[in-house]
């Protein structure tokens, strides 16, 4: 049988810039983004910044970006289009920046019935994705990203996302 090809070394930068929420116990977000590129097929090496932010600076990126009053869980940013410059394969990828806003994952998750730790690593494992350039516009792509943050998840020992009334205080 053949071997699994290595997964690719990623460098994440987490700033925690607010105090009003504190970042889950058990926060792993290397793994959750690696398991993430590794099923979406990613092998390259490469960094991305992950910001955990508090409702003042979410609200403030979601109205400017997305034109949309209010946080919002998760916001990706993906990089300019580097390739296009003419830059080498071999130099590390730019992935993205990720930016959470933790007030409205803890307030989702207590809506959901979801333990907190189990939906950031779900808002990790979308937002990577969508750094990937996955998309759930259409109901074909929308299927095949739900699928593969539930593949994602489950392997990592968290609860599918998508299913109803996961009961509180599980992984």
């Amino acid at each position: 049988m053949p071997a699994e090809p290595p997964q690719a070394r990623i460098d994440i930068d987490v700033q925690l810039v607010t105090d009003e929420t504190p970042v889950p116990d058990g926060a792993d977000f290397e793994a959750w983004v690696g398991a993430a590129m590794l099923a979406a097929g990613c092998r390259r090496d490469g960094e991305l910044a992950i910001r955990l932010v508090g409702v003042d600076e979410g609200s403030q990126l979601n109205q400017s970006w997305r034109d949309k009053p209010g946080p919002t869980n998760v916001l990706a940013f993906p990089p300019p289009d580097l390739a296009a410059a003419g830059l080498p394969d071999e130099l590390p990828a730019e992935f993205g920046d990720l930016v959470i806003c933790l007030p409205v994952v803890v307030r989702e998750a207590a809506e959901q019935h979801k333990a907190p730790l189990a939906h950031l690593a779900h808002l990790v494992v979308h937002g990577t994705l969508h750094l990937l350039g996955h998309t759930h516009d259409a109901a074909a792509d929308t299927a095949r990203m739900e699928g593969l943050e539930t593949a994602v998840l489950t392997a990592l020992g968290f609860p599918a996302p998508y299913d109803a009334d996961v009961a509180p205080g599980t992984k």
